[in-house]
């Protein structure tokens, strides 16, 4: 097994990263568990793949797991389906000191983190991450949230989970796109601070797409080791070393506002587009150089992620998908930083960026 410390002032946990986790979940978590009865929260499809196994692994370590079952999709990661949860933990009687488990992918995570940060001023909760874009961030580092009509994340909080259970066994009952939405985050490692490990997705990364389990193993523990070390220095994302995580977010962000947040890109899909963008606004600018930036694209076409803007098929312009940015959460005083890169593993944030000239970029990407 592999432990990773999330070294958090007065709150440090573990991510623990090894094959046959969920079916031996209630051992794992039966330290930190104060009560028989156990809240789950889970989405629909990962009850119908996981839902006995963790059932049966509470029930043998003597818990009773109490199941709250949600639809599966971006859409409910929504004030409908906050309230509901929060009112559905409220007749559990959960207790501040009390630990909800979140059975799921971002979507879940993110959703349950959010309602243990409100209930009562903030109860405890446990992540069992089952996709592979959960696994290598959402699960780790205390950012949680909601979706509203304005943008994505924009209502959150942080709020620290207790313990993080990575299973790889979990991937395996994923659609290829799934692993391939989270597999966008694991090469974000690489490019915003790791070079050596972006030249390992390339080597690697087919063959961890087609399901060689030590691979993904291997990417779990690394991408988390990696968040780890900068969420333990900027847990808030006060000294903008955090803000790195962002790579890629700012353009994904807004392809997924124009598209609904639906099913037509997934988060990890528009990040990986929204890398694509960077790297080659990058270019554009003078930072990095255009063959650099292109390794990224070829790489995501070579795992069967869309790499090219002009696929999607968006009915907009550039000032369309601007207009969504101006909600981005890093907005500053009128000011919309951008993570940029100087080269393959070195990313930053730049503050100058002006955005007209990210709309006339947009429009030379839409028309492709």
């Amino acid at each position: 097994m592999a432990v990773v410390p999330v070294d958090i002032a007065g709150r440090p946990y573990e991510v623990r990263v090894a094959p046959g986790l969920l079916a031996d979940a209630g051992n794992q978590c039966a330290p930190l568990l104060r009560k028989a009865r156990v809240p789950v929260v889970t989405d629909a499809n990962v009850e119908a793949a996981w839902g006995k196994t963790v059932d049966a692994a509470l029930r043998r370590a003597g818990f009773e797991p109490r199941w709250k079952v949600l639809p599966a999709g971006e859409a409910t990661k929504s004030w409908r389906y906050l309230a509901e949860v929060v009112d559905w933990l409220l007749a559990e009687e959960v207790e501040r000191k009390d630990h909800v488990l979140a059975l799921g992918g971002g979507v879940i995570g993110d959703l349950v983190g959010f309602a243990a940060s409100m209930l009562k001023r903030g109860c405890r909760f446990i992540q069992l991450p089952t996709t592979l874009l959960a696994q290598v961030d959402s699960s780790v580092g205390g950012k949680t949230a909601i979706n509203t009509a304005a943008g994505k994340n924009l209502v959150g909080a942080f709020h620290q989970p207790a313990l993080v259970l990575a299973d790889p066994l979990a991937l395996e009952t994923l659609p290829r796109r799934e692993v391939g939405a989270g597999y966008a985050e694991v090469v974000k490692y690489g490019l915003l601070g790791d070079a050596p490990f972006f030249a390992w997705c390339e080597a690697h990364g087919p063959a961890l797409m087609d399901g060689d389990p030590a691979l993904r193993e291997q990417a779990v523990a690394r991408s988390v080791q990696a968040k780890a070390r900068i969420v333990a220095q900027d847990e808030f994302e006060t000294n903008g070393l955090r803000a790195l995580l962002n790579l890629g977010h700012t353009f994904g962000h807004a392809l997924e506002a124009e598209t609904g947040f639906s099913n037509r890109l997934l988060h990890g899909e528009g990040v990986a587009l929204g890398m694509v963008l960077a790297a080659r606004y990058s270019a554009r600018r003078g930072l990095l150089a255009e063959a650099e930036a292109e390794r990224i694209p070829v790489h995501f076409a070579a795992v069967g992620l869309r790499a090219e803007l002009a696929e999607l098929g968006l009915d907009t312009d550039g000032r369309g998908l601007v207009a969504h940015m101006l909600h981005d959460k890093k907005m500053d005083a009128g000011t919309l930083p951008f993570l940029l890169l100087r080269s393959i593993g070195e990313a930053f944030l730049a503050r100058d960026v002006a955005l007209d000239d990210v709309a006339a970029f947009l429009d030379e990407q839409l028309a492709g």
